[in-house]
This record gives C-alpha cells, structure tokens and sequence, in this order.
C-alpha cells in the first residue's frame, strides 16, 4: 500500500448542504472506503446505495459524493471510524518490511485520533485544571439506578439520587448555602430551594429578604395556612345556619297562629260574598220592576244599578280584606297563601262584574239581564271562596296536628284535642330542647345513644362503653378505652395491647385485686417494672415480653 502521512488533524468533517448539493470533501487520509460513516442529518447512509468515496489511501484525504442531491439545511457529517483491529502478524525470521510497519503505525495512529476526538468533543469530560480526580465509581445496581436522577455529592462526586435538592433543615442566618440546598422558613413554614451558593444574612421571613432572589419558593405553606383559615371561616357560617334553623322552628309557631287568623279571615270572606249574592238578586228584582214601568224604567234601573254597585263594592272590600289576610298567610305558609290568593281573584271578579252592571243602567231590560247574570257570577265566586277558605283552614289544621308550637312540658294530646301521633314535635320552652313523639314517649331530637358516649349529667360522670374482655374490639387503635366486666376494671389499648386504666382493681377496704391468669399476650413498656402477686398463671400461647432494663416481679 502506499505511504500515507498522518498528521495531527480532526477525523471529521460536518457541512450545512445547499439545494442538491452532491460533494463533501473530507480532508483526513482513509485506507479504504469503508473507513467512513456517513450520516444526513440523523440517518446513517450506506456506501455505494447512498454515495461514494474517492481520495483513499492519500494524505489529504478526497470527497463524498452524494448519489441524490441533498435539501438545504440538510446537516452531512463524514467521520473516520476505522475498525480497532489489527490485520497483520509480524513472522519469526520472515522480512520486516518499512511499508508494512508504517500501515500498522498509521492505524494506530488513525485509531488514537478517532479515540481522542470522541474523548474531546462528543463526551462529558472534566477540565485539566479539575480538582478532586480521580472520581468515585459507581456502586449501585441496576435496579438501585432505575428512575433515580445523577448528581454530584457534598465532595463534588458523581452520585445516584433521588432527590430534586438536599435538605437542610431550617433556615439560619451566617449559614453557608449550596445550590440545591432545602430549607424551611420557620416564620411561615414555607420551603425553599437555593439557585445560588452565598453564606446567609439578614433574617425571616426569606421572602422579605436581601437574599431572596437566591432562593426559590418550592412548598407556599403560607397559602395552605390561609386556605385552612377560610375553612374554618365556613365551618363558622355552617353553625350560625345552624343557629338560624333553630330560629325557624320558634317562627314556625307563629307561622301557625297567622294561619289560623288567615282562616277566620277567609271565613269572613265568605259571608261577605253571600251578602253580595242576596244584594245582586235584588237588584235583579228593581229591574223587573223599572221593565213595567216605561215612564220610571230608567230611574228604577240606575237605582238598581247603584244598589247592585253599592252591593258589589262591599263585597270587594270583603274580598280586599280576604285578601290582606291571606297575604300574611302567604309569608308565614305556603298552602294558605295559594288558597287566600284564590279568594282575591274570585273578589276581583265580583268588582267587574258590579262595574259592568252599573254601565248596563241606560237600559232597564239590559239592567234586568246584567243583574242576573252578575248574581250567578257572585254566587260562583262565594263558592269558590268557601272553598278556598276550606282548603286554608285544612293546610293550618295539618301543619297545627304534627308541629304543637313551644310548649312548658309534655303534651298528651295536639291542639286539636286528639290523640298524639308518631312524628308530632313541638319545642320545651323550659329545657330550650325540640322532642319528637315515637308513638308513646317524647324523647329529645338528638343523635343514636348506641353510637355515642354519654354523661350523666353537666357535672357528672361520662358513661363508657362496658363489656367482657372477648368482646373487645377485633382491630383496636391505641388510645381506645372501654370498661372490662370480666376485669371489673376501665383498660385502654396503648397500641399493642389493654392496659388497666390507674393499675387495676381496688376494693372499699383498700386492697389490691388483680387476675391470677394472664390470657392474652402482653409487653411490658421499655425502663418500666411490673410487679404481680402469685400464683400466676400464664395461658398456653400467651407470652409476658420483659424489654432490656425492665423487671417482671410475683410476690
């Protein structure tokens, strides 16, 4: 082969191309073409298929010659990647030729550059300046790796970890701080990251402080502490709306007495509308009257009609009033205003059709006519209006049999007089306590006793949950606390097993009882001495643990 010049030269080669741009020199000598990789943008491309090489075996190198033009702003890359193997074997007694030594000696050389330029320039590499080196190696698994992120330690060493930054714990003035370092600001709870190295000054919280710009904020736990706050803020406005439905039930009292006054209103109502009723049939008969007479018809008639006018108006000040009362109903009831507003617009209707009768006066026979159409109408609108009344005072009458209103003591019988029923409830004005009648006592609206823990009295004793010592909780969490019967003793459950509440059971006479059997297994709590009186025995299965400077005594 021929000599080939070696110099100290970069094996690569990288170019922008130009529309259709076909050759790229590359100016390092090759032995042969395979010697090259070739890549257009990120692809490799194959000798032969995709370009050709000339220049081989020279000192300068030659080009690469594209078989289709490349896009502008294609990126071609042409590096030497010769294979790292070595081809020749030098014989015992055979020649030694130059050319032979020197091809060896160039692909070493060629190899070294390959090396040295990858080392140099497409690896992560540390100066030569460095201190610390050499580093540390890597003692982790695989699996200790996996998903973990690389770091460098306190010493400046690569390290495995999991960790976005290393805690320091809270915030200290005159304190020196690395990049990454954790730390909580007392003052507000907040955590911070630090962006820059710097040794601390000044003092909480680090949001108002001159080295606030070298920290960032990682966890607001002031913001959480506000959330808090506004939750307590409607846990506050939930028990003022508790405080206004308690407010409800005494107006419901009152609703109940305006619904009864809505109804002796209503019934008056009626009484009016049948007054109207008789007025309208008189009228009726004056106008017959007025017929018969041609000479006095007219006068007869206008007399009718202010009679009939007269009537109709009364009957719609009854009806206004009706009306009036039903409207406070409305406010305090629902179904006794429905009915009321029924009764005012049958009483508008009266008004019309008065009106409309006294307009009829320019004719005595149309009068005639008028009259008693609008009496028919009059007596439709006290029906309705009775009705209305009825269905006033049926609402009242339903809502007074199950809420009673505030009450001194016990009733044994509704407002009505009658018997009392599941469900009816009324308000103890003496004990401030809504109760609700099961059916044969009053109890106190309150929550299920079997679920909650109760008390005597204000001053009294709180009643704790009793049973034998197999009835106790299947999963118990430590601070549970029962009364045993089996024990006669109150024991509460420390987290891994039930202690006797105060050291057990003590007669009247001031001695000291305990079981002589222990059941269930039972730890004795670190530095403490237990001490029993025997014989004692301990159940098959059943173990006493006796910690390291603890002492189990039976006397």
């Amino acid at each position: 082969m021929a000599t080939i010049s070696v110099g100290d030269i970069t094996p690569r080669n990288q170019y922008t191309a130009t529309s259709n741009q076909t050759v790229f020199a590359y100016n390092f000598p090759i032995f042969v073409n395979t010697d090259l990789k070739v890549y257009q943008g990120s692809t490799l491309l194959s000798l032969t298929t995709h370009y050709t090489v000339s220049g081989a075996a020279t000192d300068n190198g030659g080009n690469v010659t594209l078989s289709t033009g490349a896009t502008a702003g294609d990126i071609i890359t042409i590096y030497r990647d010769m294979p790292v193997a070595r081809t020749s074997d030098y014989q015992a007694n055979g020649d030694l030729l130059a050319e032979t030594l020197n091809d060896d000696f160039d692909k070493l050389a060629m190899m070294i550059q390959q090396i040295e330029f990858d080392l140099n320039n497409r690896v992560l590499r540390f100066g030569q300046f460095t201190t610390g080196i050499p580093l540390s190696e890597f003692t982790e698994s695989a699996t200790d790796r996996a998903n973990k992120v690389l770091s460098f330690s306190s010493t400046g060493d690569p390290t495995i970890t999991q960790e976005l930054g290393e805690w320091t714990g809270n915030w200290a003035a005159s304190t020196t701080y690395a990049i990454r370092d954790l730390v909580k600001d007392t003052s507000n709870n907040n955590v911070y990251i630090c962006l820059t190295a710097h040794t601390s000054s000044g003092s909480q919280p680090i949001s108002s402080n001159t080295d606030v710009a070298k920290w960032a904020l990682l966890i607001d736990a002031a913001a959480a502490a506000t959330s808090a706050t506004a939750a307590a803020t409607s846990a506050t406005a939930a028990a003022a709306s508790a405080t206004s439905a308690a407010s409800f039930n005494t107006q419901a009292g009152q609703n109940q007495l305006q619904a009864v006054t809505a109804k002796t209103a209503a019934e008056t109502a009626k009484t009016a509308a049948e007054t109207a009723e008789t007025n309208a049939e008189t009228a009726e008969t004056n106008a017959e009257t007025a017929e018969t007479n041609a000479g006095n018809s007219a006068t007869a008639a206008a007399s009718s009609a202010t009679a009939a006018a007269t009537s109709a108006t009364a009957a719609a000040s009854s009806a206004t009033s009706a009306s009036s009362s039903a409207s406070t109903a409305t406010t305090k009831a629902s179904e006794a205003s429905s009915s009321a507003s029924t009764a005012s617009g049958h009483a508008t209707t009266a008004t019309t059709k008065a009106s409309e009768a006294a307009s009829s006066a320019t004719g005595a026979a149309s009068s005639a006519t008028t009259a008693t159409t609008k009496a028919s109408e009059s007596a439709s609108s006290a029906t309705a209006a009775a009705a209305s009344a009825a269905a006033a005072a049926a609402s009242a009458d339903n809502f007074d049999d199950v809420y009673l209103g505030g009450k001194a003591s016990d009733p044994t019988v509704d407002n009505d007089g009658d018997a009392l029923t599941a469900g009816d409830m009324y308000f103890n004005t003496g004990t401030d306590r809504m109760k609700v009648y099961t059916g044969s006592a009053w109890e106190n609206v309150a929550v299920d006793s079997a679920t909650v823990v109760t008390k005597t009295s204000a001053t009294g004793s709180g009643v704790l949950p009793a049973g034998t010592t197999a009835q106790r909780d299947g999963s118990p969490s430590a601070g549970f606390m029962r009364f045993n019967t089996t024990d006669t003793s109150a024991e509460i459950y420390d987290g891994s097993a039930w202690s006797p509440v105060g050291g057990g059971n003590t007669t009247d006479q001031g001695l000291y009882e305990h079981s002589n059997v222990i059941s269930a297994n039972y730890t004795i709590s670190n530095n403490n001495n237990a001490m029993a009186a025997g014989p004692l025995t301990i159940n098959s299965g059943v173990s006493v643990t006796i910690p390291t400077g603890s002492t189990f005594v039976i006397v």
